[in-house]
């Protein structure tokens, strides 16, 4: 019998031949800058020097103060997180200066651990990504049906009753065959009358009750609904943080929105193979861009993920408006519905999506934390 090949030990690169933590951060297309506690800059990446217009070399050793006035909101945001030491993140801020030009940035910054008072900072260019305060008007993208919802409840619904009525009489004194078409009559009236109903939900006559919500509630109970119906042939996966504080909001308009964008995960994964998946997060100094200007606080993160054909791009512009949608037999009312409730509750819903994996993320805000609660909460 032949004796086994002897098991040869991986062979690994020597550290020469490995990427530098240098390399790696130059090949990032978002600017990194590396603060040292008495503000000078040690580190900036290539993305860095064409964000500032100016050579690294003539970066390094010189104060922030050069690049960002100290009285910029930019600046004040970066002191507060080096002297505080933790994590900050900042999104759609105006940064304004000789080396930048007017630009919007998303800001982050971490603390370098080994450095007490160091910090990295990133100036992620905003200007492709949507911004924030944009990502908001799907909000009023979606109120602006509950003008229309009144109008077609009261303009449309009414004579619709009396159109059906008028077809049950008729067909007392008809054949079978002539019965066939007030049936047909009476089948669309309901179905108009079923779609004006669905429009009527997304008005805006009831604002959410403001109670304290576990997220982890209403996403248990919309997977078990789904789970048993419509997404039974799908796999379900989450990934929650139990430690969340409770969310302001209205526990059954809140179910709702996520049972809609479910429905829409599921109908996207196909009958086979399909996986959804549910995470929850807080996501510390996350904040946006509110309706007025104001930066409105919107750390609790849900995300319904799912791995199907993707949202299409040409109605990717305009998702959240009523009565758009991709499929043959959508109304194109399920999303408009998700950014009302959303928008309703002070939150911010957006998505990212690309064939294999799509992405829908909402964000709301703390209900009133109780003394208990840590700190970061409140």
């Amino acid at each position: 019998m032949t004796a086994p090949a002897p098991i040869r030990p991986v062979q690994l690169a020597s550290e020469p031949e490995m990427q530098s933590g240098d390399s790696i951060l130059s090949s990032l297309a978002a600017p990194v800058l590396a603060l040292e506690p008495d503000g000078r800059l040690s580190y900036g990446n290539a993305a860095a020097e064409q964000f500032f217009n100016v050579s690294i070399g003539r970066m390094i050793g010189r104060s922030l103060d050069e690049f960002l006035p100290a009285d910029s909101s930019i600046r004040a945001l970066i002191d507060h997180a080096v002297a505080a030491g933790g994590s900050l993140a900042e999104y759609d801020l105006v940064i304004d200066t000789p080396w930048t030009g007017r630009r919007l940035v998303n800001l982050h910054v971490a603390p370098i651990a080994e450095r007490p008072g160091a910090a990295v900072v990133s100036l992620e260019q905003a200007a492709g990504v949507r911004r924030l305060d944009e990502r908001l008007q799907h909000r009023h993208a979606a109120r602006s049906i509950s003008g229309l919802a009144a109008m077609l409840a009261h303009e449309v619904k009414n004579p619709l009753s009396g159109i059906r009525g008028a077809a049950q009489l008729v067909e007392q004194g008809l054949d079978e065959e002539d019965k066939a078409l007030t049936r047909l009559i009476r089948e669309e009236v309901d179905r108009i009358v079923a779609l004006v109903d669905r429009v009527e939900a997304v008005s805006g006559a009831r604002l959410p009750r403001q109670n304290a919500v576990n997220i982890h509630d209403v996403t248990e109970h919309v997977r078990h609904i789904a789970e048993s119906g419509f997404a039974s042939h799908l796999r379900f996966v989450d990934a929650y943080d139990p430690s969340l504080p409770p969310v302001r909001g209205d526990r059954d308009l809140l179910i709702q929105a996520v049972l809609n964008l479910v429905k829409n995960a599921a109908e996207a994964s196909g009958e086979a193979g399909g996986t959804i998946r549910l995470e929850t997060a807080y996501e510390h100094g996350v904040r946006v861009s509110g309706p007025t200007g104001e930066r409105v606080h919107l750390p609790l993160t849900l995300r319904v993920i799912d791995n199907g054909i993707g949202v299409p791009e040409a109605v990717r512009a305009s998702l959240f408006d009523p009565f758009v949608t991709s499929k043959s037999d959508g109304s194109g009312l399920g999303l408009a519905l998700v950014a009302k409730v959303i928008g309703d509750h002070g939150g911010a819903v957006d998505f990212d999506s690309r064939p294999g994996e799509t992405v829908f993320t909402i964000r709301l805000p703390v209900h009133g934390a109780p003394e208990s609660a840590p700190e970061e909460w409140r």
